[in-house]
């Protein structure tokens, strides 16, 4: 099942010090695109890697993102998985169980499950800054009009759940490629994207789902404590 830390968003050395400073340019240039986008939307294919698997899983989906940190994460068609991220809380919905799992986003929490969350919070980074107040830049490269960069987060407690994650955008129109989490268990998960909207039009209430009477509400995180 998708968890909320999957959807965080979301970067290999050079050799060549010319290299390196293309990467870094790229990446500022990325950065310094970021405050652009108001709302975004894509399809995407997630590919699931576990140790456990001789093949990966793979399954797809559609997200939406509205500044400066709403998204929406549908996977499956009809939906199998719904995150949102609200203003004061994250939601995963699972319909066919009629489930919810509640996560507070009020700064109250604390320990490894909220550090994770925490990192939902960043959204497209709005500038370099906000990037390197989060988390490692471990290394860049660039093949095949993908820059990629590699990520560490500075948590201590988020990196016990979530180690690395790296993030990959076109360096014709810097959109965003595709993410990629690597967990403590080995496991990845990527999510590559595709068709994707700038600034479209996004209706309120996909970030505000209803759920019905009939759904099971849990909070994960306080039997976490």
């Amino acid at each position: 099942m998708m968890r909320p830390w999957f959807f965080i968003f979301a970067l290999l050395a050079t050799a060549c010090s010319n290299a390196l400073a293309e990467t870094n340019s790229l990446l500022s240039t990325w950065l310094a695109r970021q405050p652009d986008i108001k709302t975004w939307s894509a399809e995407f294919i997630q590919t699931r890697s576990l140790k456990s698997l001789t093949q990966p899983l793979t399954a797809t989906g559609h997200v939406w993102f509205a500044e400066p940190n709403r998204f929406r994460w549908e996977l499956g068609n009809p939906a199998r998985t719904i995150a949102v991220r609200a203003a004061d809380e994250m939601l995963v919905i699972y319909p066919i169980l009629k489930r919810v799992e509640r996560f507070p986003l009020t700064g109250n929490e604390t320990g490894p499950w909220h550090d994770a969350l925490a990192l939902l919070e960043t959204g497209f980074p709005r500038s370099q800054a906000e990037l390197e107040s989060r988390f490692r830049i471990l290394s860049q490269s660039v093949s095949s009009n993908t820059c990629e960069v590699a990520l560490e987060p500075k948590s201590a407690s988020a990196r016990q759940m979530m180690p690395q994650l790296k993030i990959a955008f076109e360096t014709n129109d810097f959109s965003l490629k595709a993410t990629e989490l690597q967990f403590a268990d080995g496991s990845t998960m990527r999510n590559d994207f595709r068709n994707p909207a700038l600034n479209p039009k996004l209706a309120l209430e996909i970030f505000s789902p209803t759920v019905g009477p009939d759904y099971k509400v849990v909070e994960p995180l306080k039997n976490a404590r």
